[in-house]
Parts: structure tokens; sequence; C-alpha cells
């Protein structure tokens, strides 16, 4: 089964045999212009805080993350990391309209145009990327679009928290943040929806997974830098757990792994990119 975020954990296509083998299961993630010369807040807060803000050509908004160090996961394999750049994140989830308006399919179950996209692999978010830097207008900006590594993805989640959710330690208070199991029908809703973290991210707990960069690692390289994950593996990470978990399960620090090519129900992305484009 799958285990607490810091442990092993195994692959999604295991946990959804197992899940339809066992009912109750557990396991513990406007203008296209240039990006913005401001320079962001570098002091980490759990308040609320006020982050420079765009939105590119096809309406999609960033916030400007601030550099800084922070202890990612939990427990034994708990590490120091520290982002020397700040980098932009998307606001919301990639919604299908965006996705289809890109790539052309949506391959979504929960249809809806301001829902999440889901059913895409690793791979599809990567093209999605790709496909949105050649669009006019980003290529003339030099807007060069990616996955966020899955230490830019936890930091900007945790918006300077240290809890077990970027808004506290209560479970009880997940439904104000988040769709999850206790709240969705079992089913994805559209982004934004619900309270955003301080740093002005909405859906980082629930609503789908998301894929970032990383290959899967099990955290054994103590405090690092910029960290890019490791150069190869088997799987991808993805984060944030989703509307089909329960509260527990949608932590700040929730992981999995799945092959590039899984397109599998509630799996989705977000996409963020360096203020160099790179």
């Amino acid at each position: 089964m799958l285990v607490a975020a810091n442990k092993p954990l195994i692959h999604w296509a295991s946990m959804n045999l197992f899940k339809a083998a066992v009912v109750c299961v557990a396991f513990v993630a406007a203008d296209g212009g240039k990006i913005s010369a401001e320079t962001p807040p570098t002091a980490v807060s759990a308040d609320s805080v006020k982050l420079p803000e765009s939105t590119n050509s096809i309406g999609m908004e960033f916030k400007l993350i601030p550099a800084g160090t922070f202890t990612m996961v939990e427990g034994d394999d708990a590490h120091e990391v520290t982002l020397t750049q700040p980098f932009k994140m998307g606001v919301h989830e990639v919604t299908q309209a965006q996705y289809e308006k890109v790539m052309g399919v949506n391959p979504s179950g929960f249809r809806g145009a301001d829902n999440p996209v889901e059913k895409v692999s690793w791979n599809d978010a990567v093209e999605f990327c790709r496909k949105l830097s050649e669009l006019p207008a980003e290529k003339a900006a030099g807007n060069v679009y990616r996955l966020p590594t899955e230490a830019e993805w936890e930091y900007a989640c945790r918006a300077g928290t240290t809890t077990k959710y970027s808004f506290g330690d209560d479970e009880s208070e997940l439904g104000n943040y988040a769709w999850s199991l206790e709240n969705s029908g079992d089913k994805t809703h559209p982004v934004g929806g619900k309270k955003p973290n301080a740093w002005g991210l909405y859906d980082m707990h629930g609503n789908v997974w998301e894929w970032c960069r990383d290959w899967y690692d099990e955290f054994s390289r103590g405090e690092l830098t910029d960290s890019p994950g490791p150069v190869t593996g088997s799987g991808r990470v993805i984060r944030g757990g989703g509307s089909s978990l329960a509260a527990e399960h949608c932590r700040s620090t929730s992981r999995l792994w799945s092959r590039p090519t899984d397109r599998f129900s509630g799996f989705g992305f977000r996409v963020s990119l360096s203020p160099s484009g790179k």
C-alpha cells in the first residue's frame, strides 16, 4: 500500500488496482508580455503575501515566487532545500479549455472548460509546455514554459509554512482550501473555487494530482541547492493529492510516482517558468 510521503511509495497503476479490489484503502499531491522585472519579496511568511503577478497570451495567471530556503518533506527524510532564484508558478492547475486551445484535444473524464485537465501523462504535460512556448506571443516574449521541479512545487505549496497543510495542521479546515474525497463527490471541480494559499496559489491540495519535472527519489541527499532531482529513474513525481483522496492524503508532502506515459484519471498539472525563460 501507499504509505507516508517520506517513505517509499508504490506506483500509481498498482494503487489503482488495489483501490479497485478494496473499498477502503489507506495510503499517504492577458497579454503574453515578458516576465516582470519587479523584484519579489524575499521574506518567507505564513501570512498572506501579495506577490507580483502576470497573465500570458492565453489567459494563464502566474505568481512570481520568491527565492528562499525551506525544509522539504518530513520525518527522517526531511532535508533543507535552498532555491536561489525566483520562479513563476501557475496560479491554477491547467484547465481543459487552456489545454484544448494549445493541444487541440481534451482527454479529461470529468468534463468542464474550467475544470483541471486530467488523464494526461507526464509526456503530455511536457508537450503542452513546449507547444505553449512556441505560440507566437509567448515566443516573442521569450517565455519558455516547463513543469515545476518537485522542490519548487512543495516550496510554492507550503508558502512559508511548516505545517501539514499550507493553512495549518487542522485537517477539518481542508474543505475551505481543497476538493478532496470529503467534499468533491469523487470528481474534479473548476479551478480556483476554494481559498488560495498565502502566496495566492489555488488547489495546491486536492482536485488533481500534479506532475513535477523530477524523476522519483527517496530523499537521501541531505541539504540541497536548486535541486533538479535525480538524473534518471523509472517514474516521475506527482504531487498534491486529488478529489478522490481523503484529506490526510492531500498534505503538502503527499507524493507518488508514475510512469511518464501513464494517463490516469485525476492526473493533471500546472506550469511554471523562470524569469529568464529557462
